[in-house]
């Protein structure tokens, strides 16, 4: 199973971005998506997966804060700003977070943390960046996904 993971869209869903999701089997977003438009693109491609961000207003308000969805085996707890996790993970296997748009893929206290950073809009200089994941017997492996783009 191919997995697309985003975050952090703020509006703008990049042709590189759609490009990578030609082939996937589900998106996860973990929020900040900006506007309605981009979900309904992102569903065009893939089943989605999608939690609200702070950014994320009335529009968004039928969207879940935090959401646990299991892939491949796999149980994911999606939720935009990390220190806003529930209390209980058990169960969880990877985390997928955005909201600092800080690439980060790390295994600490036997859980799979997972923050795809931002592929909409550049901010604070940073990479723009997604994630692609591969779920095969119930054990992931995730790409980083660097997205060129032109620095002003």
């Amino acid at each position: 199973m191919k997995l697309a993971i985003l975050s952090d869209t703020h509006g703008l869903l990049r042709p590189e971005v759609l490009e990578r999701l030609k082939d996937v089997d589900a998106i996860l977003h973990g929020g900040d998506i900006n506007k309605q438009s981009i979900v309904d693109q992102l569903q065009q491609h893939a089943p989605l997966y999608v939690v609200r961000g702070n950014n994320d207003k009335e529009w968004a308000e039928a969207i879940p804060h935090d959401l646990t969805v299991t892939l491949g085996g796999v149980t994911f707890l999606l939720v935009h700003n990390k220190k806003e996790l529930p209390a209980d993970l058990s169960g969880v296997n990877a985390v997928v977070f955005g909201h600092s748009h800080k690439y980060v893929q790390e295994e600490k206290d036997g859980l799979l943390w997972l923050n795809p950073g931002s592929c909409g809009p550049r901010r604070f200089h940073q990479e723009i960046t997604m994630m692609l994941a591969e779920i095969a017997d119930g054990t992931i492996r995730v790409e980083k996904i660097l997205i060129p783009h032109e620095v002003p």
